[in-house]
């Protein structure tokens, strides 16, 4: 979808408050425990999609005297909050999947389907709206809390259908389970890229040694010094670095 980051936000937080609604409203009526943990993602996703709105916004701040660098790591913020986020509510799924792996309840199988049909086609559309391909992990965050709910939608009609024609009601706890697994599993990579930011550690695709030798081998070049590589925000790598010339003295760059 075309537009800026902010606006495919506004309109993503919309569309999740809809589908939040629906699954809410029909994981009550149908006793459904995936059909309420997809709806506890999708109610994180509310939160990660207003956070990673108010980081963008605040993204857009020119350097200052208080940044001097920008406020880029903003965004880095916001993925790590939200990173979190989706390992406390898979631990929630889990500790609710395990009690109902042993008294599992009646559900509603036919309700349960619809509703999460519906859901499924409204993170389709939020999917859609921000689209792929991004440069911003605040924004990539966003997506892939939707790329999960869109994944837990898709379980969680595997189970209706299950139940709905063989009675087996452990596909619903079951499910569950993948669906936290799933959620865990994202939360832990995105806060894993944002701790590498924060520590300062060297981009995966920089080694400062090869950056240094392809230097001096340029013309009137000796030599390379105080070499650093790091990231001032996500695809924003820095290089300061003291370089020897055959013309004399020494020259510091940041580039």
């Amino acid at each position: 979808m075309q537009g800026s980051r902010e606006k495919r936000l506004i309109w993503s937080i919309v569309v999740t408050l809809v589908v939040f609604a629906g699954e809410m409203v029909g994981g009550f009526l149908s006793n459904s425990l995936s059909l309420l943990s997809d709806a506890g993602h999708v109610f994180t996703d509310v939160f990660a999609l207003a956070l990673s709105l108010i980081a963008a916004l605040i993204m857009k701040r020119p350097s200052d005297y208080r940044a001097t660098y920008g406020y880029q790591r903003i965004g880095l913020l916001a993925a790590f909050i939200n990173g979190s986020s989706l390992i406390v509510i898979s631990i929630f799924i889990f500790i609710e999947s395990y009690k109902r792996f042993f008294t599992p309840p009646e559900v509603d199988a036919g309700l349960m389907l619809v509703v999460a049909v519906a859901g499924l086609a409204g993170n389709l559309v939020m999917a859609w709206i921000l689209g792929t391909g991004h440069s911003d992990l605040n924004i990539k965050t966003a997506w892939l809390h939707v790329i999960g709910d869109t994944l837990s939608s898709g379980g969680v009609i595997v189970a209706a259908i299950v139940i709905r024609f063989t009675g087996w009601w452990l596909a619903d706890p079951l499910v569950s389970t993948m669906v936290g697994i799933i959620i865990i599993v994202s939360g832990v990579r995105v806060i894993k890229e944002t701790l590498w930011i924060f520590l300062e550690l060297s981009p995966l695709a920089f080694r400062a040694e090869d950056i240094s030798k392809m230097i001096c081998g340029m013309d009137n070049i000796m030599g390379v010094h105080d070499v650093h590589v790091w990231c001032i925000g996500h695809g924003i790598p820095a290089f300061p670095h003291t370089c020897s010339s055959t013309t004399g003295g020494s020259v510091k760059r940041t580039p």
